[in-house]
């Protein structure tokens, strides 16, 4: 069965348990997957590799894989667009092993019931015990069963976005060679 935090609702399941096996077969895993209504509905994917990371033309390539085995299988009865996307760096935390590759980070995590009376956490992720996911909060650490969880993400954070950019920089993801060089003036001109 798939996990709620990566489709929340029946149709996102039953969408989950078609698509999966498609973007696997390419190399890629599913982060997660959203029927959102609209005038139009948007089918929403965000994919990436094991070990983090994806491409635009990756992205174009999981889209087409995944259209054709959605216009067999049909799925959908309204009219929808198809949107893969990366999870972005300020990311949803959906797989219980996201919490151990980002611990250190800074993230809000939802339960569906109340714990300790409250629902919303926020602090520094500590990593995993057995089936808990470990935060950091001011009144100390929090063990939350990764059951009780109906979201998570990543804070956007300086520290978030330099680790972002050193890991793309080292998948050769991020060329420096594209960047034009920018130019300090000081207001003084030289003749």
């Amino acid at each position: 069965m798939t996990n709620d935090l990566i489709a929340k609702a029946a149709i996102d399941r039953r969408l989950a348990e078609i698509v999966t096996p498609v973007i696997e077969d390419l190399g890629f895993e599913l982060v997660r997957i959203r029927l959102m209504g609209g005038k139009t509905s948007t089918l929403q994917i965000m994919a990436e590799r094991p070990e983090g990371g994806i491409s635009v033309d990756e992205c174009g390539a999981i889209s087409t894989a995944v259209s054709a085995v959605l216009d067999v299988e049909d799925p959908i009865v309204d009219e929808y667009t198809l949107e893969v996307s990366s999870p972005g760096i300020d990311r949803p935390l959906t797989r219980l092993k996201d919490f151990e590759t980002f611990e250190g980070y800074e993230a809000r995590i939802e339960t569906d019931e109340l714990i300790d009376g409250r629902r919303r956490f926020k602090g520094m992720l500590a990593g995993v015990e057995g089936d808990e996911v470990l935060i950091n909060i001011e009144e100390g650490t929090v063990g939350l069963k990764f059951d009780w969880l109906s979201d998570a993400k990543l804070i956007l954070t300086d520290e978030l976005i330099r680790e972002m950019l050193r890991q793309r920089k080292a998948a050769g993801i991020i060329d420096e060679d594209q960047f034009d060089e920018i130019e300090t003036d000081n207001g003084s001109e030289e003749d």
